[in-house]
């Protein structure tokens, strides 16, 4: 099994905007985006020249691959699925990468990264209809029960991303009630 270990913030600099692979470190003024707006490499900084439309197509691409944290053959198939569908075949890829395990897992709050919620389906912290999954690829349909195994609801990982936001609304109420 291929992944990515690499450092995940040089893939932000390369599409040159964030793609929240770090959690909480992305809102931060720690963001590497933030600090060196330009793609990494030796030649980085001096680089300034027209895209063609090719390089436009590829740079969405991989903007969405490394969103969701996919290798290209696991990304291609996904697209010839895809494809076979009915419908608008953009649509349709973008709704079946919504539909993955670990982007649901993160999409709820269970884990701060699609990274985390990889780690938390791996070790078997999760259970869909019941059932122990620990595939992060897992195609959830509607209706699926997601819950977390009664001996992992201790974890500090599930408990610090679901914490809520940490301000005081009732300061901005009171700024708009003026």
């Amino acid at each position: 099994m291929g992944r990515y270990i690499e450092p995940s913030c040089r893939l932000c600099r390369r599409e040159r905007q964030k793609l929240f692979l770090k959690g909480t470190k992305c809102f931060t003024e720690k963001c590497p985006v933030e600090r060196r707006a330009y793609p990494p490499g030796q030649h980085g900084q001096n680089r300034r020249q027209k895209i063609s439309e090719y390089g436009v197509q590829l740079r969405e691409k991989q903007k969405i691959r490394r969103m969701y944290g996919l290798m290209e053959e696991q990304f291609r198939n996904y697209f010839e699925k895809a494809l076979r569908k009915t419908g608008r075949t953009g649509e349709t890829l973008v709704k079946m990468l919504e539909c993955r395990l670990d982007n649901v897992v993160y999409r709820l709050g269970f884990a701060p990264s699609r990274k985390a919620g990889r780690q938390l389906i791996v070790h078997g912290h999760l259970m869909v209809n019941n059932k122990v999954v620990n595939i992060p690829s897992y195609l959830l349909r509607a209706g699926d029960i997601i819950q977390i195994r009664e001996k992992s609801k201790k974890l500090d990982v599930i408990h610090s991303s679901m914490k809520p936001l940490n301000a005081n609304e009732q300061l901005i109420v009171e700024l708009y009630s003026k």
